[in-house]
């Protein structure tokens, strides 16, 4: 029942700690990526959305993993260090590569914004499509 406890504590606010995160980053990082992107919102929006869906993926799936390497004894014996241990490791990791992202989307930021855009350019310039003939 101990063990059980611990688990749902883990969970628990791991979880509620992953959402309060990726909610926060995705209010405040859409300024960042606007800049980075060189104010194209449609690009800046759309990239931090899949931003915030892969930071959910890697987080849950982070959090999932951790469960299966419970050490049972310790978690009875000593559970608020022990969780706060797992949590902590959590927290750094994601905080890892979210500066990691930080620091890639910065530097190469305005060359993805000028593909986008040479794209786009390139779409508008090309010849309209002829349908096929039967």
């Amino acid at each position: 029942m101990i063990l059980e406890l611990g688990y749902l504590l883990y969970l628990g606010i791991s979880i509620g700690m992953t959402i309060w995160v990726a909610r926060t980053l995705s209010r405040n990082g859409e300024i960042f990526l606007m800049k980075c992107f060189g104010q194209d919102e449609q690009l800046a929006r759309s990239t931090n959305h899949l931003l915030v869906v892969g930071f959910y993926l890697v987080n849950i799936g982070f959090i999932a993993l951790r469960m299966d390497l419970w050490n049972e004894q310790r978690a009875v014996t000593a559970m608020i260090p022990y969780i706060a241990a797992k949590i902590g490791l959590s927290a750094l990791v994601l905080g890892g590569m979210h500066f990691f992202n930080m620091a890639m989307i910065s530097r190469y930021g305005r060359t993805v914004a000028g593909w986008a855009h040479g794209q786009q350019a390139a779409a508008r310039m090309a010849p309209p499509q002829l349908p096929p003939q039967a």
